[in-house]
C-alpha cells in the first residue's frame, strides 16, 4: 500500500505543477504569458542556431542554398532578369540604416503631434535598442561574409546576424504592433501584421540573393529581431500598465488629433 500512494503522489505531481501555472497565468494575463513563452522560444532557437553556425555545422546548407540563387555558368549573376535584381536592392534597402531612421523619426514625429510622449520614446528606444544590440552580436561572432560570389550590395559589417533582417523584423513588427493595437477591426489587425512579417521576409531573402549574407545569418536575423520585438511589447505592456505609455484608450481618444 506504501508503494501504491508513492506511485500515486508521483503521478499527481506533474499536475499539480502544472495546476500552479494557472493563477501565475490569471495575473500575468494569458496575452503576457504567450509573449513569454514566444520570447524564451526565440532566444531558445537563436541559441541554437549560434550553436551550429559556430560549430561549422551549417557551412553545407549555407553554400548549397546560396549558390542555388546564382547561375551555374556565372556566379556573379544571380538567377533571373536584371529587374529582379534592381528589386532586390529595393527591397534590401527597406531593412537599411537610413530607411528605419527615417521611418522612425517619421512614426515618433506622428506620435509626439498626438502627445503620446510615452508611445514615442518607446519606438525611440525600440529601434535605437534593436540597431545596438545588432552591433555587438555581429562583434561577438565576427562571421565574415560569404566569399563565393561577388557582393550585390555595399557591405562594411561582419555577417552573423544579418543587421537588415534583424533591423527590419524589429522595427516593422514594434510598429505594426503598435498600430494594430489602436485598430478595432481584426481584418486590419492581421492586415498590418501580415504587412510587417512580408516586408520582413522580403528584405531577408534580399540579402542571400544579393550574395552579402548566408541563409543562417538571415535566419538569425529573423530570430533575434522577432524576439526583440517580443521584448517591446511586453515592455509596453508593463509600461501601460503603469501608466508611463498611453493605453489603447488613449492613443483612439487622440487619434483624431492634438486637444486645444
Amino acid at each position: 500500500m506504501a508503494e501504491s500512494a508513492e506511485d500515486g503522489q508521483r503521478t499527481a505531481w506533474p499536475w499539480r505543477r502544472w495546476l500552479h501555472l494557472v493563477p501565475f497565468a490569471e495575473r500575468v494575463g494569458i496575452g503576457t504569458l504567450m509573449l513569454l513563452l514566444l520570447l524564451a522560444g526565440g532566444i531558445w532557437a537563436f541559441v541554437e542556431l549560434a550553436d551550429e553556425v559556430v560549430e561549422g555545422e551549417t557551412a553545407a546548407i549555407d553554400r548549397a542554398l546560396l549558390l542555388a540563387l546564382r547561375r551555374s555558368d556565372d556566379l556573379s549573376d544571380p538567377l533571373g532578369p536584371h529587374w529582379l535584381e534592381e528589386l532586390g536592392r529595393d527591397f534590401t534597402a527597406l531593412g537599411g540604416v537610413g530607411v528605419l531612421t527615417l521611418l522612425t523619426l517619421m512614426v515618433a514625429g506622428y506620435l509626439a503631434l498626438h502627445r503620446l510622449r510615452g508611445a514615442m520614446l518607446l519606438v525611440l528606444a525600440s529601434v535605437g535598442g534593436g540597431l545596438l544590440v545588432s552591433t555587438v552580436m555581429k562583434e561577438i561572432f565576427e562571421r565574415p561574409r560569404p566569399d563565393l560570389v561577388p557582393h550585390g550590395s555595399y557591405v562594411y559589417t561582419a555577417s552573423f546576424p544579418s543587421g537588415h533582417s534583424m533591423m527590419a523584423a524589429a522595427t516593422y513588427l514594434t510598429l505594426a504592433a503598435l498600430l494594430a493595437r489602436v485598430q478595432p477591426n481584426h481584418r486590419l489587425r492581421a492586415y498590418l501584421l501580415g504587412l510587417a512579417v512580408l516586408v520582413t521576409v522580403l528584405v531577408g531573402v534580399s540579402r542571400v540573393y544579393l550574395g552579402v549574407h548566408w541563409p543562417t545569418d538571415v535566419l538569425a536575423g529573423w530570430t533575434v529581431g522577432a524576439a526583440w520585438a517580443l521584448v517591446v511589447w511586453l515592455t509596453a505592456r508593463w509600461l501601460q500598465a503603469r501608466g508611463h505609455v498611453e493605453t489603447e484608450a488613449q492613443m483612439e481618444r487622440d487619434d483624431h488629433g492634438p486637444q486645444a
